[in-house]
Order: C-alpha cells, then structure tokens, then sequence
C-alpha cells in the first residue's frame, strides 16, 4: 500500500486508479531513454556501440524490474479488498479496510467496509426482532393451552372435553413449532460463527459422551449400539462439541426410526486418505428419491419414530449445514422402506 498512498496524495492522480498505473508505465518506458541521453551526453569518455548497447540493456533491465515492482504494489488495495472478503466469509471476520481514498480502488474498499458492517447490523437487528416475536408467539401460544388444562382439569362434559383437547393439541403443536424455529435460529447463529482451523479430536473420550447422551434412548427401546473406532485421533476443522451434537442427532434418529431389539452401528475409519464416519440401523429407511428431502428444512418427510416418537424436521437440515460449513459432506444412503438406513461423514482432508 505505500506506493498507492504515496501515489494518491499526488493531485492530478488521487482520484484515478487506472491514471497511477499508466504513470507508473510511462515514468518507467522512458527512464531508460532519459539515462541513456545523459550517459552519451555527459559521458566524460567516448564510448563504443556495444558500451551503450549493453548500457542500454542494464538501463532497461533495472527501469523494467522497478516498474513492474511498482505496479504489483499498486494491486494491493484490490488484494486486501479480496482476503478481506474472504475472510469475513470464511471466518465472519469484521473487516477493517482504509476509507480515505477517493480512486476506484478506494471506492471499492470503502464500499466493502461499509456494505460488510450494514450487513451485520441488519443481521443483528432482524434476529432481535425474530426472538422477540419468538418470545411474545410462545407467550400467546401458552394461554390457550393453560386455559384447555383448566377447562379438562374441572371434569367438564364430554363434548366439551373433546372440544378441549383439540385445542389443546394444537396449541401444543404451536408452541412446539416455535421452539423448533428458536433452535433452529440458535443453531445457524452458531454454525455462522464456526471457524475453520483445526483442532485435534480424540475419538474414544468423545464416544463416552455421546455413548452418556443416548443411552436412555437405548434402554427404552432395548437397542444396543455397536461402536467400531479404527482412528483415534484426527485433526478437523470442527469443534468438538459440534461434531458430538451431530453424531447425538444421527444415533437418535437412528434409534428413533429403528424397531426395538435390534442394533445401531457406529463406525469411524480412514479410507483412502479420508475420514469417514457412518451411523447405520436396520430400521424404516426410506426410498431413493426422498434423499434430497431428508435435509431440508421443516421437511415435510418428518414423522413419528417406530414408537410414535415426535420429530422436529431440522435435525438433519443442521447436522448436514454444520459438517459442510466444516469442509465434510453428509451423506444418506437406504435400500428401500425397512430395510434400514446409512447416514455417512466424509472429511476429505484430515491429519493424525
């Protein structure tokens, strides 16, 4: 940057980017010319064709080699402004560009700097008022069902029971659609914020966590999990946390659409310099052409497990969203209706 702002604080050149190379290319065509008229005019010695021939060449040479020098240091505004996109992309990191140049370069870095901070503030206001909405709908969702609970705690008739109950339910299907939306929320805020070094993840420690998180699940419905861990320890760009979320959410659902006494299998393994993580179960399934609705959001796919368990319709919308924010893939492969389901991570690039 220090020959672009030297360069800007010249009058006739600060409010033009393309004027600052073409100087720089014209200052640099003729320094050698110029070199060469004071060589041969001021010269104290006479001198022979090839002495100014090849003082020409060495003229030229140096002239060209500073030009081009130069001109590379004038790209830098438009490299900043590039990384800098980058980097709030990748990272969301808030960036901090120079906004005291008035040439297309400064434009654009101005531009950048402003449009990235408005962006954030939108993305603040509008998640404020969204969780403020979140928070009054729960509020008006909960007061018919309190009063349906009054109405079928005081023995009411069986009409009016019924008529109860109804309500009831579909305010309970309310509030349990807005809690649904408020995690949602919370989960992309936090996938937002991800970062992308890596960080070393040991398999075994992580597994009696999760193995902790789902073993009730187990137990009700008598299901034994089989974990086979052939890598110990990798380095990924996943916080831990997140990647025992994922797995949670996977071994549930594996749990929830498989029939009781039967088996899930977790299994972690290095094939072909990537690492993969599988959750299969002998479970529902599901057919072909019903893969890409699998992880969308609020999928119309969700229903209940095999035991009538409810399903929100963004779990795997999320798992799929953390892993490829996180440079893996998530995938979902079955057979068929009940003939069970797989449901694989791949990190293309990992390190032992």
């Amino acid at each position: 940057m220090y020959f672009y702002k030297k360069l800007s604080q010249i009058s006739f050149l600060s409010k033009s980017y393309a004027f600052k190379f073409l100087f720089v290319t014209f200052i640099g065509m003729y320094v050698p010319l110029i070199g060469l008229f004071f060589f041969i005019l001021y010269g104290s010695f006479s001198f022979s064709p090839i002495t100014i021939l090849i003082f020409a060449f060495l003229m030229t040479f140096f002239a060209s080699g500073i030009t081009l020098a130069i001109l590379k240091q004038l790209i830098s505004p438009i490299e900043i402004a590039s990384k800098t996109l980058i980097s709030y992309k990748k990272e969301k990191k808030m960036p901090e560009l120079p906004t005291s140049y008035y040439d297309e370069a400064g434009f654009l870095m101005r531009n950048i700097q402003q449009t990235i901070l408005e962006h954030e503030k939108f993305i603040v206001e509008k998640q404020d008022l969204v969780y403020l909405l979140s928070h009054d709908l729960k509020t008006f969702a909960g007061q018919p069902q309190s009063l349906a609970r009054l109405i079928l705690d005081s023995n009411p008739s069986s009409e009016i029971k019924e008529l109860a109950e109804l309500i009831y339910q579909s305010s309970n299907q309310q509030f349990m659609y807005i809690e649904n939306f408020l995690k949602l929320l919370k989960e992309q805020d936090e996938i937002v914020k991800l970062s992308l070094d890596l960080k070393p993840i040991q398999f075994e420690p992580m597994m009696a966590t999760i193995e902790h998180l789902v073993k009730q699940l187990l137990e009700i419905k008598k299901i034994k999990l089989i974990v086979s861990i052939d890598v110990k320890e990798v380095n990924l760009s996943i916080d831990e946390e997140l990647l025992i979320r994922v797995l949670v959410n996977l071994i549930d659902n594996a749990i929830k659409f498989s029939y009781p006494n039967s088996d899930v299998y977790l299994k972690i393994y290095e094939e072909k310099a990537k690492l993969i993580i599988s959750v299969s179960d002998k479970g529902i399934g599901f057919n072909h052409n019903q893969i890409d609705e699998l992880f969308k959001k609020f999928t119309k796919m969700s229903k209940l497990g095999t035991s009538n368990e409810g399903s929100t319709g963004i779990g795997l919308y999320l798992c799929r969203n953390i892993i490829e924010k996180s440079n893996g893939q998530l995938t979902a492969v079955s057979d068929g209706q009940n003939k069970g389901a797989t449901f694989t991570i791949t990190f293309n690039k990992f390190k032992q």
